[in-house]
Order: C-alpha cells, then sequence, then structure tokens
C-alpha cells in the first residue's frame, strides 16, 4: 500500500519509526512546527527547531526512502504570548523558502484566548503574503467546538483567502460538517485515546463523503501511533472499502491538498 502521512511530528519520534513507516507503504510525510513537549523559553530555541524541521529532519527521513516536508509557525500553545510570539515570526522569512517548506502550520487556537486569536491571524497573513497553504489545529475535548467557529469565523474576514488551500486538523463528529461545509479541506486525527478512533473515522468518511478530508497520526511525545494510518486503512479494509476508496483517503486527497505548495513533490 502507499499512503502520505500529513501530519507527523518526527522530532519526537525515533529512527525506528521511519523504518516502519517506510516498511509500510509511506512515500512522504509533512512535519508541521508544533509544542515540544515543554514551553520555550526563547526565540532561540524556535531557530534551532526551525534547523532541526529543514535540515536534520529530511536526511533521516531520507535513509528510509521517505520525502520528508514541513510548516512553519509558532504553535497555539505558545502564542499567548503577543511578544515571545512576534519574536518566533519574525524568523520564518529565513526558513520559508527552504526547499522542504509548504507553508504556515500548525497554527490555531489551544485555550481560545484573544492572544491567541490575534497571533493565528497574523500567521494567516503571512500564508497569504507568500500564497502558501495553511495547516490549523483546533482545540482539543471541550474547546474544539468553540474554537473551530472562532477560527472559521476569523477566516471568513480575510477576503483575498482561497479556503481550498486551507485543512483544519483534529476534527470530530461534532465539527467536521462546520469545517467542509465552509469549504474548507478537514483533516482527521487518529489518536489511541481522543480525538479519532479508526472506527470513529471511518464513520465520518462513510457520514460525510471522501472529498477534502484526509487522515493522519498526529504522532508525537505523547500517547500516539505512527502507524496509526496504515492500521486504519487496514480497518477500511475489514469494512469492505475498496482498495481505490482506500488509496483516495491515505495517499490522493493528501496528494491534492499538499500539490497546492509548490515545494511538494513526489
Amino acid at each position: 500500500m502507499r499512503y502520505i502521512e500529513p501530519h507527523a511530528h518526527m522530532v519526537s519520534r525515533t529512527t525506528d519509526d521511519y523504518e516502519k513507516l517506510a516498511l509500510a507503504g509511506c512515500e512522504a510525510l509533512c512535519e508541521p512546527a508544533f509544542w515540544a513537549g515543554f514551553d520555550r523559553s526563547s526565540a532561540d530555541g524556535f531557530y534551532d527547531y526551525f534547523r532541526q524541521l529543514t535540515e536534520y529532519e529530511p536526511r533521516r527521513a531520507a535513509r528510509f526512502g521517505i520525502k520528508h516536508f514541513c510548516w512553519l509557525c509558532i504553535n497555539p500553545k505558545e502564542a499567548d504570548d503577543p511578544g515571545f510570539a512576534r519574536e518566533v515570526m519574525a524568523l520564518i522569512p529565513d526558513f520559508i523558502k527552504k526547499e522542504n517548506v509548504l507553508g504556515i502550520g500548525e497554527i490555531g487556537l489551544n485555550k481560545n484566548t484573544r492572544s491567541e486569536l490575534q497571533i493565528f491571524e497574523e500567521h494567516v497573513q503571512i500564508a497569504l503574503d507568500y500564497d502558501l497553504p495553511i495547516l490549523i489545529h483546533t482545540p482539543h475535548l471541550e474547546d474544539k467546538l468553540k474554537g473551530t467557529k472562532l477560527i472559521i469565523d476569523s477566516l471568513n474576514s480575510f477576503s483575498k483567502l482561497d479556503h481550498s488551500k486551507v485543512i483544519i486538523d483534529h476534527v470530530e463528529e461534532h465539527t467536521v460538517k462546520l469545517v467542509m461545509d465552509a469549504g474548507f479541506w478537514a483533516g482527521m486525527t487518529l489518536y489511541p485515546e481522543s480525538k479519532c478512533t479508526p472506527n470513529r473515522a471511518i464513520d465520518i468518511l462513510e457520514t460525510y463523503g471522501t472529498d477534502r478530508i484526509w487522515m493522519n497520526s498526529a504522532c508525537d511525545w505523547g500517547i500516539s501511533d505512527p502507524m496509526a494510518v496504515p492500521k486504519c486503512a487496514l480497518e477500511m479494509k475489514r469494512r469492505k472499502h475498496t482498495a481505490a476508496q482506500i488509496d483516495k483517503i491515505v495517499y490522493e486527497n493528501p496528494l491534492t491538498f499538499l500539490k497546492q505548495s509548490p515545494r511538494f513533490s513526489l
């Protein structure tokens, strides 16, 4: 099986995970900038992190025949301090033209604060300035519905924003329709303990269709599974989805969205 892992935080994973991904048929992997498991104390920490995303991880992935791409931003969890956030955002022009940088992400909201929303909108403007796609994080659990509505309302205020170049990730049953009705792409994250289990994700596909939607593992330093996408594909097969239907979700759909970035190629 061929597939694309469109959202994985490989800086927190072992080299063995790259080998497993390659054995499962992963051809490309996309890594959004996000929280490191702790709050960084200076913008210099992000400078080194952006170097890791644009220089080191592509080499590590290439050892196993996987093309590595990334997204740049200061993540929502660390964006509640606007002064610090802008120091980090000032670094983006130094990296935005690196050959594996797809766009801006994963931006979004964490606790749905005014400061987070302000920094979110400044990130959106950077993406518009460089004409690049956007990957968006939605909050966890009880804050997800409110945060998703705030994000969509904010995005609708940008008159020049092409909704087809925006993917709103971590959708669940109560937010996926909002996202898709607004013309955005939707990302389903497959987690063992939260977000979507494989069967919940497949239920969503069977309810809302397979256009403008992908699935990802979002594997990181927490409880997560870098093999979540191929495992879900196997569950789709068990539930009588055809090979073509599975390929559309795990390969063709992410390929279609990611090709909107001039840097993405296989």
